[in-house]
């Protein structure tokens, strides 16, 4: 990108390409600096901890870059990260010799956010300043956190390979300025300019304390040094703080849980616990190592498009790649941590790693271990592993349609609400309570338990004891029919038209016969009022049929077998992918009231006069099913005029 275009896409002001350029931050950066600012005080030591992470990736980037191209880590090659405090200047700066960059990288890397998924960034900013601080190593935007104890940040770099170097230099407010600096080393030099109220990061013990805290596993060798007096007569050599050795290649007996928690941070950028640790080695036909986290929480970038996996991929302690897909499916992006594999070559390119069958023997292992881990924490652990599915539960139900290989062992993960548990429930639970003559698993779908279970298409359920799935993750819509059954029995929406009820036995408590005959003298008393509704309704209806499903409600709306579910239609229409809802069939309940009544109105050869009843007891079907009436003015009409009969 030229100077010129830059120029004019954030009002940059220059003579020429080697004077200083003023420059205006993107305005999600200054939203975000804004926060970080005047951040709470407990979160400023965080600070440190990204900037050694950003410090720490640029040399695993070289390292990765020099493998192919070895002259661009000529004169030095020995990667580190060095801690430089200042008290007379007030200044920490905290400097790596890792891969560096150029003035277009530093327009657009401290500029704006540019990163993949981070655009995002500025629609999950809450107001709340401790959650809103939490979300910045997640969004890959750490480097600003620096102006949480800094009133000026100064970056002296310059990119490996190229001769000239850089200087950025901001405030922390409206702009930056980028300029050429004569004899900048290879790398980056980040100098913080101290606030007066942040003196407690010039003193060497605060600073080892954070170091070793936060950054002892860092894999590079972290030097803190003390700038002396130009007078003095001896400088201080700088001091090795952190152990400097790749975590997943010690053994767990050597670790603990705070190493851990501290690891998961750096790869994961976020502020959570991780809710399940998995470090193992494997050995065999390929050999690789592993430290895979849980998160607690859900990443905020979960559901972006991308669905990208999170995992870091090693060769030999070599940095290969963060964006690999082929490691590991979407439906497990949620994970965070590394792979280290012994059996790639350390020049394989990002391009080499599809199709790749080393990778592909990582990947099945990987899928192995962490379902059959997850699935030991279900058994072992029921509560603990119903906060996971609560967070993860809709991502690893993608599994279920995009792998069919790995699909039976995901059925052991799934876990459900239904009508008849209070907490969650497994497929197998399920099938282990239906009754007799149940074939089916019926579920319902909707976006809200708690008005599913209101549903009146779950009546006829109810009074016979059958228990119903309530599906609430748009994702159910499109694993189910992609599975069609679980151990021989298919998944059914109670939705739909054929319920299959009459074949379901109730429990001894629930049966009725006298009820029963009596329904049958009903169903045929309303024959008449199904004639009238079909006539009065016209096409609003695919059909009128007496329910076997309704004990309390006058009406409902279901789908015909071969139609759309629908809560799957009402979908695909808020998303623009169906222009109208297709008729549906209308089920009436011939023991209620209200249809006796209607039924009496109508004759037994149904010519009487229902209209306005017809359409008043139509439109509360769609209102109970969610829809608004196709035409609210009339409905509020008849609604009027029916209260004022009742009234009058």
């Amino acid at each position: 990108m030229s100077a010129n275009t830059e120029e004019k896409r954030t009002g940059a002001s220059a003579d020429s390409a080697s004077a200083a350029e003023t420059m205006g931050f993107q305005a999600e950066v200054g939203r975000l600096l804004d926060i970080v600012a005047n951040a709470l005080y407990s979160e400023r030591e965080i600070f440190l901890r990204e900037l050694i992470s950003n410090a720490a990736d640029a040399c695993d980037k070289l390292r990765y870059l020099a493998i192919e191209t070895p002259s661009l880590a000529d004169g030095d090659a020995g990667y580190a990260i060095t801690v430089r405090v200042d008290k007379g200047a007030r200044t920490l700066t905290i400097a790596d010799n890792g891969v560096g960059m150029n003035r277009e990288d530093l327009v657009e890397n401290l500029g704006t956010i540019a990163r993949s998924g981070t655009s995002a960034f500025v629609d999950h900013l809450t107001g709340d300043k401790k959650k809103d601080v939490s979300l910045i190593g997640q969004f890959g935007v750490g480097f600003y956190s620096a102006f949480m104890v800094a009133d000026k940040v100064t970056v002296t770099t310059r990119k490996a390979g190229e001769e000239s170097g850089w200087r950025w230099e901001s405030d922390g407010k409206s702009a930056f300025t980028v300029e050429p600096a004569e004899g900048a080393a290879r790398g980056a030099a980040v100098t913080l300019h101290l606030k007066e109220d942040a003196d407690e990061f010039l003193e060497r013990p605060r600073l080892e304390r954070v170091i070793k805290t936060y950054s002892d596993h860092i894999p590079f060798p972290i030097k803190l040094v003390e700038a002396t007096a130009d007078d003095a007569e001896e400088t201080p050599e700088a001091e090795q703080v952190n152990s400097a050795s790749a975590l997943w290649t010690r053994p767990k007996s050597e670790i603990d849980d705070q190493q851990y928690t501290e690891f998961y941070k750096h790869v994961s950028h976020s502020f959570d616990e991780p809710w399940m640790t998995l470090h193992f080695r494997a050995e065999g036909v390929i050999e690789y190592t592993g430290l895979i986290f849980v998160p607690t929480e859900r990443p905020f970038d979960l559901f972006h498009p991308d669905r990208m996996s999170k995992v870091k991929l090693y060769v030999k302690r070599v940095f290969i790649t963060d964006e690999c897909d082929e490691l590991l499916p979407s439906w497990l992006r949620f994970l965070r941590g590394v792979i280290d594999s012994e059996d790639l070559p350390l020049n394989i390119s990002r391009e080499m790693l599809q199709n790749n069958p080393v990778v592909a023997k990582i990947r099945a292992g990987l899928v192995k271990r962490v379902v059959g881990d997850l699935a030991k924490k279900a058994e072992n652990a029921p509560e603990e592993y119903a906060k996971f599915w609560e967070n993860f539960g809709l991502v690893l139900k993608e599994g279920l349609y995009e792998s069919a290989a790995d699909r039976e062992s995901l059925f052991k993960l799934c876990r459900f609400r239904s009508t008849k548990a209070d907490g969650l429930v497994s497929l197998e639970e399920y099938v282990g309570r239906m009754k007799d003559g149940q074939t089916a698993i019926y579920y319902i779908a909707g976006e809200d338990a708690e008005k599913l279970k209101k549903s009146p298409q779950l009546e006829g359920f109810e009074k016979k004891g059958v228990e119903v799935l309530l599906m609430t993750d748009p994702v159910d819509e499109f694993w189910i029919p992609a599975v069609g059954d679980y151990q021989g029995h298919a998944f059914k929406s109670v939705t739909r038209g054929g319920a299959d009820l009459a074949e379901i036995k109730a429990d001894a408590k629930d049966e009725d016969t006298p009820d029963e005959a009596k329904s049958e003298e009903s169903e045929s008393a309303v024959d008449g009022l199904v004639v009238a509704l079909k006539l009065q309704l016209g096409e609003a209806v695919k059909d009128v049929r007496v329910s076997d499903r309704l004990t309390s409600s006058p009406v409902c709306l279901v789908a015909d077998d071969s139609g759309l579910d629908i809560h799957l239609e009402r979908m695909l229409r808020q998303h623009k992918q169906l222009d109208q809802a297709s008729p549906r069939i209308l089920e009436i309940n011939p023991d209620h009231a209200l249809v006796k009544a209607l039924a009496a109105k109508a004759g037994a050869d149904g010519k009487g006069d229902i209209g306005e009843a017809a359409a008043l007891l139509y439109d509360q079907a769609l209102i109970v099913e969610g829809e608004q009436p196709s035409d609210p003015a009339a409905f509020a009409r008849r609604l009027s005029e029916v209260m004022a009969k009742s009234l009058g």
